[in-house]
């Protein structure tokens, strides 16, 4: 898997877009896409970590640039960011995923086995297989501070996911089992005001069921395996 990775992919970018100084920099930045898959970042972020961790001057607009190589040769796929309630899309920062979970552990040597971060590209790309649109979803909460004062913050839905008129909005969890962090996981989704499905998928194999708020909780390996689970 790693040697089609360079072979294949990293040899037809560099032929295609006919990139002079090999393939150091481009191996670089799809290490550092792969080590934080679905992560906030954007190129002038990455364009700081060239420097910080490889010392390595690179400006965003060539990071920019090789990010869409990368996606327009099927290696990494970006969302996103919507806001819910705004329903507008929010041009920066947005996520990277790899189209394939094993190309992206290939490029770390199969090491950095994070299950949320896999689990969550899995989803991701199982999605965009059914033909959906996937989006971040970006909820705005106004909360007051201890000492009164308003400020704005925004929660996260992993997945706002749409096809014709169909949309979802969905969430990857390890686990709900705990009050606090199923809480933590829906804070987001019991403030969208309008009435499309809200799913979580946990690791955990559980029944399916929902809660008071109409949420539905069901474990990854059915909603995978059976598309028709998203409907329950």
């Amino acid at each position: 898997m790693k040697d089609l990775f360079t072979r294949t992919y990293l040899k037809d970018v560099v032929e295609r877009h006919n990139i002079q100084n090999g393939t150091g920099i481009l191996e670089d930045l799809l290490h550092i896409i792969a080590s934080n898959v679905g992560s906030l970042t954007n190129p002038t972020k990455l364009s700081r970590t060239f420097l910080s961790e490889k010392q390595i001057r690179i400006s965003p607009a060539t990071i920019e640039l090789y990010l869409n190589y990368f996606t327009q040769a099927f290696l990494i796929s970006e969302a996103h960011r919507y806001d819910v309630k705004g329903k507008r899309y929010m041009q920066t920062p947005l996520k990277y995923y790899y189209t394939d979970v094993g190309l992206r552990n290939a490029r770390l040597g199969f090491r950095q086995q994070e299950e949320s971060h896999i689990m969550e590209n899995i989803l991701y790309c199982d999605l965009i297989r059914r033909g959906y649109d996937v989006d971040v979803g970006v909820v705005e909460q106004n909360i007051k501070t201890e000492e009164g004062k308003k400020v704005r913050k925004h929660l996260e839905v992993d997945f706002v996911v749409n096809r014709g008129n169909q949309r979802f909005y969905i969430q990857s969890a390890l686990s709900v089992s705990e009050p606090e962090k199923r809480m933590q996981e829906i804070a987001s989704l019991i403030r969208i005001p309008d009435s499309f499905g809200k799913i979580v998928a946990v690791r955990d194999y559980i029944k399916p069921w929902k809660d008071e708020n109409g949420i539905l909780y069901i474990g990854v390996e059915q909603f995978l395996l059976d598309e028709e689970s998203i409907y329950i």
